[in-house]
Formats: C-alpha cells, structure tokens, sequence
C-alpha cells in the first residue's frame, strides 16, 4: 500500500543509523519486503548507511540470507564490490571469511565480481581468507576462476595464501593451489622472509612439508633476512622429528647451514635442546660438520650439550673422531668441561674426562678459572669428587681474575663439604691469599660466618695462619658473599 503512493521515497534513511528501508530488510533476510522495494525503479540499491558503510549486499550476505542475496544480485545495478574504504571487506571477502559457500559460489557467478579485491584493512583477498582457514570447498570455486591471482600476499604480513594455507597445515588446501602453473611456492613474507616451506616446517606440519618438497621449485634451503633460518633449522628448533626426518631425506638441504642471528647450525640447536632423534639422524648424514661453532659465542654443539647436560648428546658427540673434546670458545676460553663443571652435570663430566685429550685444569680467559674452580664455587659435590679423584687435577690453581683457589670460593660460600674434602689432598695449600683482598680461605669463612668450615681450616695438619691479629678469634663478622658476575653463556631468541 505505502509503495503504491507516488509522493514515497523508497530511499529515505533513518537519523539513527543513516539506513534505508532495503537496507533493513536485507540485514533481517525478509526477501519478500525486499522483492517488493526492488520493484520500485526509484530505488538505489547501492545506499550505504552512514554508521557502517555496508550496502543492503553486504549486510545479507553478512547474515547469510541466500534468497534476499540471490534476489539483489539479479539487478544489473547492485554493485557486488561496494565496500567501506577505510576498513571493510567486500561482499566476497566477508561471505568467504564468515563460510557461507552458497552465497561465494551466487557471488562468483557475478562477471562483474571482482575475486581479487582485498579487504581494505589488512588487504587480505577472498582466497587467501579461504585458504587460512582451510575452507576447501571455497578455495576450489575461487580457483576455478581464471582471473584469481593465487599469488597476492596481505598488506598486514606479506604472506600469500599458500604461506597461510602450509603455516596452518591444511593439506588439501596446499594441494589445490600448487596445482596451479602460476603459483610461486618460494615467495617470501617481507616482514621476516619466511617461505611458505619455512612456516609449515616451525610448525611441525609434517604432510604439508612432504606435498611442498614433491615440486621440484621449492626451494629447501631458502632463509629469511632477518633470521636467515632454514626450514630445517626452524624444524629442529620446534622438535619436529618427522619433519626433520623429511627434510634430511633430501640430498639437496644442507645440515650444516647457519642462521645469521646466532651464526648456530641445526646440530648446535638440537644438542642443546637435547633432541636425542634429531641429533640422531643429523649425525648420519656423511656432511655433517659437527664441531662448527656458532658466530655468537663461537662455541661447537658439543659446548652447548656439556652446558645444558645432554649426556646422551654428549655421548654420540663423543664418539665422532672429527669432534674436538677440549675445544674452548675464543670468547670466553671455556672448554665443554669448563660448562659441564659449572652447571654440576656429572655424568657430563664423566664422559668428557674419559677422552685423553681433555685438560681437566684449562682455566677460562674470561676470569681465568679451572674446572675444579667452577665446581667448588657453586658446591658441585659430585663433580668435585670426580675431579679430586684425578691425580692430574691442580687443586691450588688460582683464577687470574681474583686470585682465589676453589678451597677460598668454597669457603666463602659455605660449601663445607667441598672445603672438607679439598682438604684430604695433601696438595692443597689452604694458606693461599687472594690477590683481590688479600684474604686466605680461613679468614672468607670467619668474615662470613661459617663457623664449621672456619674449624676444619683451623685443624687442618700443618695449618699455620699468618697472624693471630688477622683471624677473628671469638666473634665472627657475618657478611654478605662476595657476588661474582654469573659468565655469559648462551642468548636464546625470543619471537
């Protein structure tokens, strides 16, 4: 009755929300109402409201009413691309991303449907919503169409659609769109130059990785600038074992291949994370390099298994004859028993001491410190017997940094079973003076306050201390332990 007056206008909008009677009816999905104001001639179906800029399309196909978007869309004059430009997708882009696959394929049977229009706000494309997703179906119909560019990265990350589709594992999905002879499976994202090989690998998408090594474009050693990391590094790093195993039954990836951040190879990786498999199967490749230091610390895999007391890893490291076991880091002169000393690792200690190359008395170049130095400071019993066992083990070197033998760090520190069995060897020397304070290891115990350790320096056979007026002899002056800065060791990435 009311669109049978001539005086009407069909396109007034309401002052609340800027919207025209078509714009409500197809946000409700009344496809009736919306038949009858389309037969008006004098209604624009193309009026956006003012609050958020969507056509009556866009707020139908929003809602997924199929019949009210199949009856807009049998006008010439319905715009199928209108869009917000500040922040709105297309009616294609929100019907993909929201899943409603009728309302994709009524869409794309559009010729005037522009497939490749992205969203304004992170300019990402309906194929590329589809296939982060994993929506098949959606990706089949979009793929179908020949003007659909598969290669078109977002503005927010620089990734294309494979690079979302291999990042997120959906196999069919990366399985349509490599069947397309336009696609390139080597782009990388600019923002940190990862290859769609690179995401699915960090993620441990173990099917993905094997469907994008079956092209023979797809580049298996492709790093980014900004990490310079390869897919098999990243596989390793994430302990992907099935991906690691992939990737090495290549003959074209190179295991030894470094990062640019850390300057650390796979192997160096896996040993310290203690990835027993993964160290496994990279030590049976014939061109692995296993004694490469990193450009960081310049310290081999076997450096950074003894730190973080990967004996098994130590082990197999070991048993190579191209692994140098006393290899010290040109930065801080530490050996890997040096490392394993300090952290306590005694099974560590152990296999390291077993091989006749190791100088269980190569101090540091940092603070000039011994093996036995690291152990008594931090009261490492274990390592501590292991190594006052070894008649070759000087027990009375001092650090060239403060002049303090292990039986003074000891004592300072309250370590009295180390102090006590320091003492059984005939060797020590419990009268050494520190060149920092001049201080023996009788007078850090008594300035401290560990009255136990300061007796057993006072009965050792054949102690005799320098003055009476040096020593505290009825009151002990508790004071806080000398802090020695912790050593630099390793620098994890943080993402």
């Amino acid at each position: 009755m009311l669109l049978g007056r001539n005086d009407l206008d069909p396109n007034i909008v309401d002052t609340e929300y800027g919207r025209t009677p078509l714009s409500w009816a197809a946000e409700c999905g009344h496809a009736e109402v919306v038949r009858i104001l389309l037969e008006r001639s004098d209604v624009d179906p193309n009026i956006a409201d003012t609050d958020y800029d969507q056509t009556p399309l866009c707020w139908a196909v929003e809602r997924d009413h199929e019949e009210v978007v199949r009856i807009l869309l049998e006008r010439d004059d319905v715009d199928p691309n209108k869009v917000n430009p500040d922040y709105g997708p297309t009616p294609l882009c929100r019907a993909v991303w929201d899943g409603h696959e009728e309302v994709v394929r009524m869409l794309l049977r559009r010729n005037d449907v522009d497939p490749n229009m992205a969203n304004y706000e992170c300019g990402r494309t309906p194929l590329l919503y589809a296939a982060e997703d994993g929506y098949e179906a959606v990706v089949r119909m979009l793929l179908e169409r020949n003007d659909v560019d598969p290669n078109i990265a977002d503005t927010e990350y620089g990734r294309t659609p494979l690079s979302w589709a291999a990042g997120n594992g959906h196999e069919g999905v990366v399985t349509m769109l490599l069947e397309r002879n336009d696609l390139d499976p080597n782009i990388t994202d600019p923002e940190i130059g990862r290859t769609p090989l690179s995401w699915a690998a960090e993620r441990g998408h173990a099917e993905v990785v094997r469907i994008l090594l079956e092209r023979s474009d797809v580049d298996p050693n492709e790093a980014g600038p900004d990490y310079d990391q390869t897919p098999l590094s990243w596989a390793i790093e994430g302990g992907h074992e099935e991906v690691v195993r992939i990737l090495l039954e290549r003959s074209d990836v190179d295991p030894n291949m470094a990062d640019t951040e850390y300057g650390r190879t796979p192997l160096s990786w896996a040993a310290e994370s203690g990835h027993q498999e993964m160290v496994r199967i990279l030590l049976k490749r014939s061109d692995i390099d296993p004694d490469i230091t990193d450009t960081e610390h310049d310290r081999t895999p076997l450096s950074w298994a003894a730190e973080s007391g990967n004996q098994w890893v130590v082990e197999k490291l070991l048993e190579r004859n191209d692994v140098n076991p006393d290899r010290a880091d040109p930065q801080y002169g530490r050996t890997p028993l040096s490392w394993a000393a300090e952290g306590g690792h005694k099974e560590v200690v152990e296999k390291l001491l077993e091989r006749s190359e190791v100088n269980p008395n190569t101090a540091d170049t940092q603070y000039g410190r011994t093996p036995l130095s690291w152990a008594a400071w931090k009261g490492h019993e274990a390592v501590v017997r292991i190594l006052l066992e070894r008649n070759d083990v000087d027990p009375n070197i001092a650090d060239t940094k403060y002049g303090r033998t292990p039986i003074s760090w000891a004592a300072e520190n309250g370590h009295e079973w180390v102090v006590e069995n320091l003492l059984k060897r005939n060797d020590v020397n419990p009268n050494i003076a520190d060149t920092q304070y001049g201080r023996t290891p009788l007078e850090w115990a008594a300035r401290i306050g560990h009255q136990k350790i300061a007796t057993l320096l006072r009965e050792r056979t054949g102690f005799v201390p320098r003055s009476s007026a040096s020593l505290p002899s009825t009151e002990l002056f508790p004071l806080a332990p000398s802090t020695l800065p912790e050593p630099p060791s390793k620098r994890r990435r943080k993402f």
